[in-house]
């Protein structure tokens, strides 16, 4: 039992620490709510949780052996990251900020669920660090032999964490979307974010 509370330590370290899936949700909910930001949170718990089963299933094994394929998967997630970057980037252009449909604060500009979903669960199943956690992390706290079902509580754990953190990110930043609202705060807002998700890919790309 020891063990599973190390595990929650660790696994509430790597939760909390603000990164590429935090400035996500945080972006989605200032643009379209606090159901956006939702939306970001469960898509990436359904990355979180796709990435459990192909651990659980040994898949993920073949990462070690085949180290090319962890470059792979961080090539991609740099690229989507330099590509939400961009985005922002371009969405903070004067010409954008007159646009009602995208502008923060407002009720019929609200980003669509879906997008906001697709990007969380697409941004994750591109996230190296999950990718690692379950290769090298987890499989550390797992005793010999392993009780019945105890990498899924493991990985449930993980899951609900994560999901409970972005959720949390959602809910705090829902109440300052009036504040980002105002042109010139959204305009350094999207160039704030721009440079964080451009800085993340750059970051990712360099461990390559």
């Amino acid at each position: 039992m020891s063990l599973f509370f190390a595990y929650l330590a660790v696994t509430a370290i790597f939760v909390l620490t603000p990164g590429s899936t935090t400035a996500v949700v945080v972006k989605n909910t200032l643009q379209g709510g606090h159901r956006a930001g939702l939306a970001t949170a469960l898509g990436a718990a359904l990355a979180n949780s796709t990435h459990a089963t192909l651990a659980g299933l040994g898949l993920w094994v073949l990462v070690g052996r085949w180290p090319a394929a962890l470059d792979a998967i961080r090539l991609g997630g740099a690229a989507y990251l330099a590509w939400l970057g961009l985005k922002s980037l371009a969405r903070a252009w004067p010409h954008r900020a007159a646009a009602p449909a995208r502008a923060m604060g407002g009720t019929a500009g609200a980003i669509a669920h879906r997008p906001s979903f697709m990007e969380g669960l697409t941004l994750n199943l591109l996230n190296p660090a999950v990718v690692s956690f379950y290769v090298a992390v987890v499989p550390t706290f797992v005793p010999e032999p392993p009780p019945r079902f105890y990498f899924a509580a493991l990985a449930s754990a993980h899951v609900s964490m994560a999901l409970a953190c972005h959720s949390a990110w959602s809910t705090a930043f829902h109440v300052l979307r009036r504040i980002f609202a105002r042109p010139l705060v959204r305009i350094g807002f999207e160039l704030a974010t721009a440079a964080a998700l451009l800085w993340l890919a750059a970051r990712v790309v360099g461990r390559l």
